[in-house]
């Protein structure tokens, strides 16, 4: 998978064929701790990346432990 942000600050999550397989039989995807170290480190720069993109209205949005992350269908398609 990778994480493809736009100029305007959303994102998409790009999956390769065999992920959306498993996604689609299991509901879910399983990361093994050499995966997971990867994805937390590829997470970490993105998050940087990210929020040096985002709006400054979105930048002062505050998030807490109910924010609800929702997703959406591409809007390019």
């Amino acid at each position: 998978m990778n994480f493809e942000q736009k100029k305007d600050g959303s994102c998409d999550i790009n999956f390769e064929d065999h992920e959306i397989k498993i996604i689609k039989k299991h509901k879910k995807i399983y990361l093994s701790a050499s995966s997971l170290r990867h994805f937390g480190n590829c997470l970490m720069r993105m998050v940087v990346q990210f929020n040096e993109k985002f709006p400054d209205a979105v930048k002062q949005e505050a998030t807490h432990n109910d924010s609800k992350v929702v997703g959406e269908k591409p809007k390019d398609v």
